[in-house]
């Protein structure tokens, strides 16, 4: 059977553009399925289509949405509302596409015409804490990586 994008496919594999179940999605980025509803509560660009019985289905364009999530928060070491204010920051394309490392021409407009709502709260003293911590952080990092040449 021929596929959308004129491969040939296995029988019973989706094609590219279709829709996907929560299970399907889980299952592609090796999350738990509480993690993505977890997420969609978090993030208010993620959409998925619900039908009957309150079940999920992820457009490509949310599952592309996901992995750049997964990446940020579980490869690059963002917080929630680390990526939050991302999002507001840079806008979701370009975040998407850094995360990703795409070109910003290549992630789907879809994922643009999500909307970014304002899901930062005001900077608590906390959150300036911790962007005070990162930088001694780094400024030791720089320290030691010095030291460490002198030593060798």
């Amino acid at each position: 059977m021929p596929a959308d994008d004129g491969q040939e496919r296995p029988r019973g594999e989706k094609g590219r553009e279709a829709f996907r179940t929560i299970s399907e999605v889980a299952d592609e980025l090796d999350l738990p399925q509480h993690v993505l509803r977890f997420w969609e509560s978090k993030f208010s660009q993620i959409k998925p289509l619900k039908r009957g019985g309150n079940r999920r289905y992820y457009r490509p364009d949310d599952v592309t949405l996901l992995r750049a999530i997964k990446v940020l928060l579980h490869t690059e070491g963002y917080t929630i509302k680390g990526v939050q204010k991302l999002f507001k920051a840079q806008g979701l394309r370009a975040t998407v596409a850094q995360a990703l490392g795409l070109e910003d021409d290549s992630v789907p407009t879809s994922v643009t015409a999500a909307d970014v709502a304002d899901d930062t709260e005001a900077d608590s003293a906390e959150d300036v804490a911790a962007s005070d911590d990162t930088g001694a952080l780094k400024a030791l990092l720089a320290d030691l990586k010095a030291i460490r040449a002198r030593l060798d």
